[in-house]
């Protein structure tokens, strides 16, 4: 099975868009070697449009020209991935980030280059052309690289085939595929095929699906066709959206576990958006960067940086690699909201969950715009005799309580792991 925990790594989307080079990249890789993948970080990931030359930011051009073979398949830009020279792709970058002991992963487009459509392309393995097999209606409203496939014509089983085993080739541990996870059900059937091109590509290759918010009552084909989904449309540093993503995040925990997991996407911490001065550093106060952890831990989301991680400060890599949160990440089972009242005037959210290892965490989020004090009856979890618990942030011990009372900051968060 793959993905028995959330995956775990870093993105470049959040501080470098499309404008992503091999430099940036093994500079990334580099730290996370030598600073987080101790504590379980391990995917490399280069998102959106490392096929596009002129690609430099969070904008697109509208129908750019992209680098492209013969057989319709998008290539890397070898002014930004100079090791791509000659038709190597991306084996070398993947190879030097398996050095490191880590994992490599590329965000793709569903469909075919409608380039290759343009210019009537071969399908290797088949006799079609991508011409043939593209389904021009179905096209993504935010970014104008990609046609649909038809999955019924001759040929389009042929091309999924032909790119997966083309990223398998060149050492692809990990898959994004975007615009194709939100309210388009037209788009299933390309799904599946694109899950059994991954299957059947002769590599392990985690398959992450997106943008969202994916939809509820699709649940079980999520499960069944890749290893995480996107809940939520991209995700920035804006309380309104944190607030909004324990809404999410109650809907969507059932549907959590091995081989299967929501994801409330990347975490927008510490140096973002290109140019690495104050100005562009997070906007979520510390006390809202712990809710966001805790939130995605106990959760169980996929845990991807979207910082540049050569610039991170001290705050962010203790949020990034606080064992005990990490250690809630791996171990929490049947986690779910318990209730969400206001007390005191101000907003509650309360989360809980088992440990593998023994035991229960709990989560107390502060919602409201004040600080507040409150007391969490361990009742309220079904449990009804004297324990211990450690506040996973401080380390705060408590000893012998059936109840816990604590002050929490606006926007803050106390975590506990509770022994008996």
């Amino acid at each position: 099975m793959l993905a028995k925990t959330p995956p775990m790594g870093w993105n470049s989307w959040d501080c470098h868009g499309a404008g992503a080079t091999e430099e940036i990249v093994k500079k990334n890789a580099e730290y996370m070697a030598k600073n987080l993948k101790q504590y379980g970080y391990e995917y490399v990931v280069v998102d959106i449009q490392w096929y596009q030359p002129t690609a430099k930011t969070h904008d697109y051009v509208p129908f750019a020209d992209l680098c492209i073979d013969e057989y319709s398949r998008l290539q890397p830009a070898e002014n930004k991935f100079p090791s791509a020279v000659g038709g190597k792709g991306f084996a070398p970058l993947a190879e030097y980030v398996h050095s490191l002991g880590l994992k490599f992963g590329i965000h793709i487009m569903r469909g075919i280059p409608r380039q290759a459509v343009h210019n009537n392309l071969k399908i290797l393995g088949s006799g079609s052309t991508a011409r043939q097999i593209a389904k021009t209606g179905s096209i993504c409203v935010w970014n104008s690289d990609m046609y649909g496939v038809a999955p019924e014509k001759e040929g389009a089983k042929e091309y999924y085939d032909s790119i997966m085993k083309l990223y398998a080739s060149w050492g692809v541990d990990f898959i994004k595929c975007d615009d194709i996870c939100r309210e388009l059900p037209h788009e299933e059937s390309e799904m599946r095929m694109l899950c059994e091109a991954v299957k059947n590509c002769g590599r392990d290759i985690v398959l992450s699906l997106s943008p969202g918010p994916a939809l509820i009552e699709r649940a079980e084909l999520y499960k069944q066709v890749c290893n995480m989904w996107r809940i939520t449309d991209d995700f920035w540093d804006q309380w309104e959206l944190l607030y909004n993503m324990f809404e999410r995040c109650e809907k969507w925990a059932t549907h959590c576990g091995a081989g299967h997991w929501g994801d409330a996407d990347m975490l927008p911490v510490g140096a973002i958006l290109q140019d690495y001065d104050e100005s562009n550093r997070t906007k979520f106060s510390e006390e809202e960067q712990k809710t966001m952890m805790t939130l995605w831990c106990i959760f169980r989301s996929p845990l991807m940086i979207g910082a540049e991680l050569t610039k991170l400060d001290g705050f962010t890599s203790e949020l990034l690699t606080n064992r005990g949160i990490l250690d809630m990440h791996k171990n929490a089972r049947h986690s779910h909201q318990v209730w969400r009242k206001e007390i005191g005037g101000v907003e509650h959210i309360l989360w809980a969950a088992s440990c593998s290892e023994g035991g229960d965490y709990i989560a107390i989020f502060n919602a409201g715009e004040k600080d507040s004090d409150i007391t969490t009856c361990l009742e309220d979890i079904e449990i009804y005799k004297n324990v211990n618990a450690q506040e996973l942030w401080s380390g705060e011990e408590i000893i012998g309580a059936v109840q816990i009372n604590t002050q929490i900051k606006a926007h803050g968060v106390k975590a506990y792991r509770i022994t008996y």
